[in-house]
């Protein structure tokens, strides 16, 4: 069975826990017996005097982009000071009294799910303040196969809380990996230290891992969403559901309006060896179209070791966008870092102008599609940032 960071750091003796320490984590990050990463560490002996929170609150059942607020942790007592709210890295008042900085989060594998970008405030944070910070690391759920990066790598010039330096939007890393890579590549003045995983190899997807899967946030309730997220959230910038408040979620498209039974079959043509394509009605109880009974496509995806998300979810959006001009559009995504949603696309995928991509004739848009999602020497920039 595999052993995560956390395990690994529980079984070694750790001259650094009497350090007053700040855990960076959420509700999501257990030890492979599904104990809170927080409550094993004290229970260990480790001197946490103070919890900071990504998106989604401690709890990791916050609304997506919603601010939350700093609060007390009802199963420790401890304070937590919210990274999603008023700040999105700490102070130096609230680093005042911590010795050391430790990071516990799990990740999905893709650029735009925030969780890595709130690593890169801590490292900086840590940096500013002469702090070190231990990461304990977690396996990349959808593999570490670097031959399965997807690009497009981010251009500068669409910098955002959900993509701030340039890495493709499925990076086929650790956090680990990719807090020394940063760290490389932005001259960072940071003592670190990554705790690795134990019988982790890239090839081993969530289900492989021997442990009960844990929701890492309200619309990542399965493992089947993570292997499609990298291309279904592309659907935040439209006006398609992306199966959010229904069992769906981050695996189906939805809107009263779309021919799902044509969409289905075109794809099941195109994709069948991969993905299954179902149509289903889906009435979601939150998000877009909420209350209203929705024509959609659900997904499962055949082979995870061979699909490509990110290519997949701009074909979708395509097709849907051919077969429904008078009812498709694009759609502005108002968060707590993007108040009023706009450009959403662009943040998304890491590209100015990125609608006009798919004003392109169709070979001409499958043509770019292959070029932009290819990630170039990315196995090479990262390689010796690798720790599995």
């Amino acid at each position: 069975m595999m052993y995560f960071g956390i395990d690994q750091l529980l079984q070694s003796a750790a001259p650094w826990k009497t350090l007053r320490l700040g855990l960076v984590t959420n509700e999501a990050a257990t030890t492979r017996t599904l104990i809170p990463s927080r409550k094993a560490l004290l229970e260990a002996g480790f001197r946490i005097v103070v919890l900071f929170s990504p998106e989604h609150g401690l709890d990791a059942r916050g609304a997506d982009g919603k601010p939350m607020p700093d609060g007390t942790d009802p199963l420790t007592g401890l304070p937590i000071i919210s990274l999603y709210g008023q700040r999105l890295q700490p102070r130096a008042e609230d680093l005042a009294d911590v010795d050391a900085l430790v990071f516990d989060i799990p990740d999905i594998g893709a650029r735009f799910y925030t969780y890595l970008w709130t690593l890169t405030h801590i490292m900086e944070a840590a940096a500013a303040h002469h702090k070190p910070l231990y990461i304990l690391d977690r396996p990349n759920p959808v593999s570490g196969r670097l031959s399965l990066a997807e690009g497009p790598l981010l251009a500068a010039n669409t910098a955002s809380f959900i993509g701030r330096w340039p890495i493709p939007i499925r990076h086929s890393c650790t956090y680990g990996e990719l807090a020394g890579y940063f760290r490389a590549t932005r001259n960072m003045d940071l003592s670190l230290t990554v705790i690795p995983c134990r019988d982790w190899t890239r090839d081993m997807l969530q289900s492989d891992w021997g442990i009960p899967f844990v929701p890492t946030s309200p619309a990542i309730q399965q493992f089947e969403a993570m292997l499609l997220y990298p291309g279904l959230c592309l659907l935040e910038a439209t006006n398609l559901s992306e199966g959010r408040g229904t069992d769906h979620s981050f695996q189906s498209v939805a809107a009263p309006w779309l021919s799902h039974e044509a969409l289905a079959g075109i794809l099941n043509q195109l994709l069948g060896d991969e993905l299954q394509c179902t149509p289903a009605v889906l009435r979601p109880a939150q998000g877009k179209y909420q209350g209203q009974a929705c024509n959609a496509v659900c997904f499962r995806v055949k082979e995870p070791l061979h699909f490509q998300p990110v290519s997949f979810g701009l074909l979708l959006i395509r097709l849907i966008r051919d077969m429904h001009p008078d009812n498709f559009a694009w759609a502005p995504y108002p968060t707590q870092v993007n108040p009023d949603g706009s450009g959403h696309l662009d943040k998304l995928l890491g590209m100015a102008d990125s609608a006009a991509l798919f004003d392109q004739p169709f070979q001409s848009f499958m043509a770019t599609v292959m070029r932009i999602t290819a990630a170039g020497d990315w196995a090479g920039e990262v390689n010796n940032h690798l720790l599995y």
